[in-house]
């Protein structure tokens, strides 16, 4: 069957079944939610998608725009902010002993046993850079970019078990459902690649995140807007071949048809989910000719394959760093990299020197190369977990630590952030932030500023009312602008 008889028969098929009896049949509950909607929409006030079918073109978000794309490190499982940046003496010379009963007044979680004894940082830290940033002996790389790299020790969240608090760290809320940072920003920017997803996800830790594929799914938005998972092991795409028989010219013809179909389709439904699916098909097949070159980084030179620590043929996180700033440059809006293997309720002693000598290389190289390449001063860097440890041992053994909320650390790369900035701090030991408070909410409100967004105003209708990533809650942290 040729192309122009499938749609001929397309075209006869739909024009049988869409009669008058067809039309008073099913269309009168249709016709009433149509007018219901157009009478809740209101005026339009989100920064929305066009109608056509090119929903990620390029867009200008609300204002001058300090970072046009976002690298986002997921520390996941949650790195204890006592080993790496919250340098606290006084901690160490309470170690072994019960906490003052003034600092757990009042506080409740249900991971933390008040007769649980305070338990001393486990490495050294130091200063480094003309910025003096104290940063852990776990994380010499990193120590060489302190004067490049925004810290902030004052973080605190609203949950405290893994699964909804990464949630809430990457979609502004602790139930499922919503849209994930990297969603919101590929909605309100669209995509400067026609060849590579708008929003590319890795997941390089030893288990795939507690809270799943919602970290970075879209929602209600658009599927169009979701995460696109690489593979952690073999070949980062699979399928970028064709089968044998099939050259180029069968295969547009026959995606050809394919559109055209799902184009009448689409005229008749208004579906958005449609247009994702002409989408989806078109970006395979222009990934066939992009992809291999992307993801081939043995073309890398030889100093910045040895930079990140990254091995041509070797899937690790050196090599999603790598990649990352490969992507970057060819037009990717959003790159996450999931690194769930943080959680160290035992073995932390152990556990943090294998995850530092595995990541701070290629965090460093990042940022290095990023500088070095002219893209750090509009590309926004993120590094951090989903909440803090707990300044007291966790159960009876002398090397762990819980899920702490009050309090943790994350640090920040170009994208319009003051770069050599300390912000916030803790109590003596680590477990309240006390002063330039950040909390989840404020943190999303300035990196949607930074990338050009008014928080209060990039929405999506959505049952009824506008919905946004920092809900009804944010506010923008100006010390840590540039």
């Amino acid at each position: 069957m040729t192309r122009q008889t499938l749609l001929d028969h397309s075209s006869a098929d739909f024009r049988q079944h869409v009669t008058r009896r067809w039309f008073f049949r099913d269309c009168g509950l249709g016709l009433g939610v149509a007018a219901l909607h157009a009478l809740m929409a209101g005026p339009k006030v989100a920064t929305g998608a066009p109608a056509d079918l090119n929903q990620l073109a390029p867009r200008k978000p609300h204002h001058a725009a300090r970072a046009k794309r976002v690298i986002y490190l997921f520390q996941a499982g949650a790195p204890s902010h006592l080993e790496l940046f919250d340098n606290k003496p006084e901690l160490a010379k309470w170690n072994g002993k019960l906490p003052p009963a003034e600092l757990l007044k009042g506080y409740r979680a249900a991971f933390i046993d008040p007769n649980s004894k305070l338990l001393g940082p486990k490495f050294k830290f130091a200063r480094h850079g003309n910025s003096g940033a104290e940063i852990s002996e776990l994380m010499p790389h990193l120590a060489k970019v302190a004067d490049d790299i925004t810290i902030v020790k004052s973080l605190h969240t609203d949950a405290f078990n893994h699964a909804p608090a990464q949630i809430f760290m990457n979609t502004g809320s602790q139930q499922f459902g919503r849209p994930s940072f990297g969603a919101w920003t590929t909605y309100g920017l669209g995509s400067e690649s026609s060849d590579l997803p708008a929003y590319i996800v890795f997941s390089t830790g030893q288990k795939g995140t507690s809270g799943g594929a919602s970290n970075w799914g879209p929602g209600f938005l658009p599927s169009l807007y979701q995460g696109v998972l690489f593979r952690n092991t073999g070949d980062p795409v699979l399928y970028l071949s064709s089968p044998k028989g099939i050259d180029r010219v069968m295969q547009r013809d026959t995606l050809d048809a394919i559109k055209e179909l799902n184009q009448k389709r689409l005229g008749v439904m208004g579906d958005p989910e449609i247009a994702t699916r002409i989408n989806a098909f078109e970006m395979a097949y222009r990934m066939q000719a992009s992809a291999p070159d992307l993801v081939d980084i043995s073309k890398e030179s030889k100093e910045t394959l040895e930079l990140y620590g990254a091995e041509p043929g070797k899937t690790n996180y050196a090599s999603a760093c790598l990649l990352a700033r490969r992507m970057v440059e060819r037009g990717v809006r959003f790159v996450q990299i999931f690194h769930e293997a943080w959680d160290h309720h035992g073995g932390l002693t152990g556990g943090m020197k294998d995850q530092c000598a595995k990541t701070d290389r290629a965090n460093a190289a990042l940022v290095k190369d990023l500088k070095d390449r002219g893209l750090l001063e509009d590309t926004l860097v993120i590094w951090g977990g989903e909440f803090g440890r707990t300044p007291m041992v966790q159960g009876g053994g002398d090397d762990g630590r819980d899920h702490h909320p009050n309090c943790f650390s994350m640090w920040f790369a170009g994208g319009g952030l003051k770069p050599g900035l300390t912000l916030g701090g803790s109590d003596d030991f680590g477990f309240n932030a006390m002063t330039d408070k950040v909390h989840v909410h404020d943190l999303h409100a300035t990196l949607l500023h930074v990338l050009g967004f008014d928080h209060t105003k990039l929405t999506y209708r959505f049952q009824g009312r506008d919905f946004r990533l920092t809900d009804i809650h944010g506010e923008i942290i100006e010390k840590l602008l540039a």
